[in-house]
């Protein structure tokens, strides 16, 4: 089975390499393609907070991974990529929630976006509370050592 999607958007911003850690003072603007029309964006400044889908377009197939220690850390344990939000998975689909800072005709302006310039995204859908865990999310203790200074 073979499933096609078309960028719906474009990452602007100043973060040309795909490095790891120091995200938080990366304002990103997402620009509609031509492909989009403008009311696509209509109203979305009414909420808070986004899910933005984007794909990880400088991922080559040959660094694709299914296993290994996040970021080749030997402190860290094996993680299958399931188990862990590294870039060089399968399908090189990326998530991430998004604030939302501002909206002006074709574009939309997010903090907290870990996309470097010219990422295609995908979708972006808005976050609704309703959505959100109901339940506490709990986490092994290596994740909140790599992401120190992620944000």
């Amino acid at each position: 089975m073979e499933i096609v999607v078309q960028p719906i958007a474009w990452v602007s911003n100043n973060r040309v390499k795909p490095v790891d850690d120091f995200w938080e003072g990366i304002i990103s603007e997402i620009v509609l393609d031509e492909s989009m029309p403008t009311e696509a964006l209509n109203n979305i400044e009414q909420f808070s907070h986004l899910e933005i889908v984007f794909y990880f377009n400088q991922v080559d197939d040959s660094a694709v991974v299914f296993s290994g220690r996040p970021r080749g850390n030997e402190n860290y344990p094996t993680m299958g990529i399931f188990g862990q939000r590294k870039k060089d998975r399968p399908n090189r689909i990326g998530l991430c929630t998004v604030e939302l800072v501002s909206h002006n005709g074709r574009s939309i302006t997010v903090k907290y976006l870990d996309a470097i310039n010219g990422t295609p995204i995908l979708d972006i859908k808005p976050v609704f509370k309703e959505f959100t865990p109901k339940s506490e999310v709990k986490q092994p203790d290596w994740v909140s050592d790599l992401m120190k200074d992620y944000w």
